[in-house]
């Protein structure tokens, strides 16, 4: 063998475990997530493959047949010679424990690719859930089924594929994933886009409206909509150009069913995808097009998982294929430092059971031939709901029945290994290709400083991420998403047994996040979540972000008669504003509600921590309230509104997060104050909407108030409207009166 071969053999020697070099020994320098079968094992199963290819096929498909077992004895000749250069550099001991392993390892496969690869008891108590922190030690020969299973249908794929000639390759420089994979960053860039602020510009696409284009490394160039989309145009990985059209065929209807496989908005936003940049769209409801969207992220996650391990097959066989010690070791470089790709954060288990009825739908469609689904009744039972157990006869929006449908656990994290033919749920994170999970379930696994079991390595090499509902994390736990982004593609603790002469420069240079494309999905613009869009992501390839302004709040959506005073109150910078609030509050709104005449006042606070200062505020000035957060027990929420109906309490003190989690109508409303705007616009008018749930003739006595500062700009635009908002802002003046309802 070559010097460079030797030299590079010899340090991934030096960094291995005893385990691993007689891992080595027995199969093979292959990667250990992709390319666990040792030569010997491919040969009988090839041969097993072509003699009962006669008797498993119809005769409509013998020429095909033929095709492939003639690929299989080409794949024979050049595997027999590469066996015999690395026998001669075995020991004799070893090479006997190779064949004598031989004879159960197919008697274990040709049994699972008959059942189900890689199956798990579902009883198991040590990977339920997927919840244990991922094993990094090496894995037994025997846990590496997939793997072998895979490289059947694999093989066969890829030599028909190369019989096509040169279209094949010319095709592969257009892929957009080939271009952004390969695309080379130098040290100069990424140095000049640590210092510089980004270009940007603006357009309007017919759909998604107004976007904002930006990056760091190179100038925007215009981007124009698409117009008419053809699959073959998208380089869609086979069989999605034929699966995807029935998956989607619920979203189209009419003559736009025969044109186009994408809706208008599915159009604009896979065209957005499909070229790696990162997306912000804060458009995403539940209950107009949640699933619409849905669909096409689902549509590129898997569009490149199968890519990239097309990518990672076809160069497996090439180096069967090559002679030892010939060609470079760069040209197979086509991994991570780990093997996850893809991470779908998504709220609850419900949303994760959608994402993978996806994966399936879309690697099956039309097949007669149904793809494995390891664990799937396992799943079924953890994931999806007993309609049952839902209480019946309960009255809520439309908007929230659409959130909280089916299981809402919010605990959860499952490994998804993608095959040719088949699903694997419940795989060790280290041998998954797509992770689902909620920011709770991660978290528990990531840990914090100081915590002995903790584990953040899987994220290392993460090429895509996916952030849907991240308005709900707000309602959740947003520090959570916080911990995941400080996380994100950074250089693992451990190899994990990884073949360093395959992974990418770019992910060994500790450059991942210049190449990892976050799409991240909500419901509305907020501060919070724009900051995370901007500040932890990084894609060299640029970023695009939905800037769509509101024209009429929700104010308008207010149908009581009420007049609206909006008091502004004036704070130095962005980290006073929580302390100039609480004081404006004590000092100047406060003392006008004192009196028992403003009694049947309600305080809705957006902030829990607001909440706590408030109700520690009350307590300590012996003032006549109750309170009801998220956190109160059933018992205590019905003795609260029944005594601030009763007007035996004078101030109710209500978060927005239990309004967002129960949608309670509060009765007995009089006088309404919003410590601060709410989070979700519509949850304006909700609240202003109860107070007609007890209208006794005291409509001409209602009040609302409401406080908010230049920093609730964003907040504001979306309760009273961009142009409104705007005035308020620019004003001398700081208070500002609106009455709706019919006089």
């Amino acid at each position: 063998m070559g010097k460079r071969r030797n030299r590079g053999r010899s340090q991934l020697l030096s960094t291995m475990t005893k385990k691993q070099k007689k891992h080595l020994r027995d199969f093979g320098e292959e990667h250990p997530f992709y390319d666990r079968v040792s030569k010997k094992e491919v040969k009988p199963q090839i041969c097993q493959l072509s003699e009962s290819s006669d008797t498993s096929h119809s005769e409509s498909e013998s020429e095909s047949e033929q095709e492939q077992v003639s690929g299989y004895h080409r794949l024979l000749a050049t595997l027999k010679n590469v066996s015999e250069e690395e026998e001669d550099e075995e020991e004799e001991e070893d090479d006997s424990a190779v064949s004598d392993e031989d004879g159960d390892e197919d008697v274990q496969l040709e049994e699972e690719i008959a059942e189900s690869p890689g199956t798990q008891e579902p009883d198991d108590p040590k990977e339920k859930d997927g919840e244990e922190p991922p094993d990094t030690s090496q894995k037994s020969p025997e846990e590496f089924t997939d793997a072998k299973h895979e490289s059947l249908f694999s093989l066969e794929t890829n030599f028909l594929e190369e019989d096509g000639g040169g279209s094949s390759s010319q095709r592969a420089s257009q892929d957009p994933f080939q271009q952004h994979v390969n695309k080379e960053l130098k040290e100069k860039e990424i140095q000049a886009a640590a210092s510089s602020s980004p270009t940007s510009q603006q357009l309007k696409w017919p759909t998604l409206g107004q976007l904002v284009f930006s990056s760091k490394f190179q100038k925007t160039e215009t981007f124009k909509p698409p117009k008419d989309i053809d699959l073959k145009s998208l380089h869609l990985q086979k069989p999605l150009e034929s699966t995807w059209g029935k998956t989607n065929s619920q979203f189209l209807s009419g003559p736009q069913k025969s044109n186009s496989p994408f809706t208008p908005l599915q159009k604009e936003l896979f065209l957005i995808m499909n070229s790696y940049r990162d997306l912000f769209y804060p458009e995403r409801t539940a209950l107009k097009n949640g699933e619409e969207i849905r669909h096409v992220y689902c549509l590129h996650a898997i569009n490149h998982v199968l890519k990239a391990n097309a990518q990672v097959l076809a160069n497996n066989s090439r180096r069967r294929s090559q002679k030892l010690g010939v060609g470079e070791d760069d040209d197979f470089r086509d991994q991570g430092l780990t093997r996850p790709k893809v991470l779908i954060v998504v709220p609850f288990r419900e949303a994760a059971l959608r994402v993978v009825q996806l994966f399936i739908s879309l690697l099956e469609g039309d097949s007669k031939k149904k793809i494995i689904v390891s664990n799937k009744k396992r799943f079924q039972g953890e994931y999806g709901s007993d309609p049952e157990e839902r209480p019946p006869n309960l009255k809520r929006p439309e908007d929230y029945e659409a959130v909280f449908v089916g299981n809402i656990d919010d605990h959860f994290r499952i490994g998804v290994a993608i095959l040719q033919r088949s699903i694997r749920l419940y795989a060790p994170f280290y041998s998954s290709d797509i992770l689902i999970a909620s920011p709770l379930g991660l978290r528990t696994i990531i840990g914090g400083e100081g915590e002995k079991k903790r584990d953040f390595d899987f994220l290392s090499s993460v090429e895509l991420l996916i952030i849907d509902q991240a308005d709900i994390y707000l309602m959740q736990n947003w520090e959570h998403v916080l911990h995941l982004m400080n996380h994100m593609n950074l250089l693992p603790l451990d190899s994990h047994g990884v073949d360093f002469s395959r992974v990418r420069m770019w992910s060994l240079n500790n450059w991942s996040r210049y190449y990892r494309q976050t799409l991240l999905f909500g419901a509305l613009q907020d501060a919070q979540i724009n900051s995370l869009f901007n500040r932890h992501c990084a894609n060299a390839q640029g970023q695009v972000a939905v800037r769509n302004v509101p024209v009429t709040g929700a104010i308008s959506h207010v149908l009581v008669q009420l007049p609206h005073v909006f008091q502004r109150m004036e704070a130095q910078d962005l980290a006073s504003v929580i302390d100039a609030r609480f004081h404006f509050f004590v000092n100047k709104i406060l003392p006008q509600y004192r009196d028992a005449v403003m009694s049947h006042t309600l305080i809705y606070v957006p902030s829990y921590f607001d909440f706590v200062r408030l109700r520690n505020y009350f307590k300590k000035e012996e003032l006549n309230f109750t309170h009801i957060c998220e956190y109160t027990q059933k018992s205590g929420v019905s003795r609260a509104r029944h005594f601030f109906l009763q007007g035996e309490k004078q101030f109710l003190l209500l978060t927005e997060r239990f309004h967002f989690y129960k949608r309670y109508t509060i009765k007995g409303i009089r006088n309404l104050i919003f410590y601060e705007l709410p989070t979700y616009p519509h949850f304006y008018s909700e609240v202003c909407n109860m107070l007609r749930a007890t209208s006794r003739g005291e409509e001409a006595t209602w009040t609302c108030t409401v406080l908010y500062s230049k920093y609730d700009a964003q907040r504001l635009a979306a309760v009273v409207g961009v142009e409104r908002a705007a005035q308020m802002l620019r004003s001398p003046k700081n208070v500002h009166l609106f009455i709706t309802g019919e006089k």
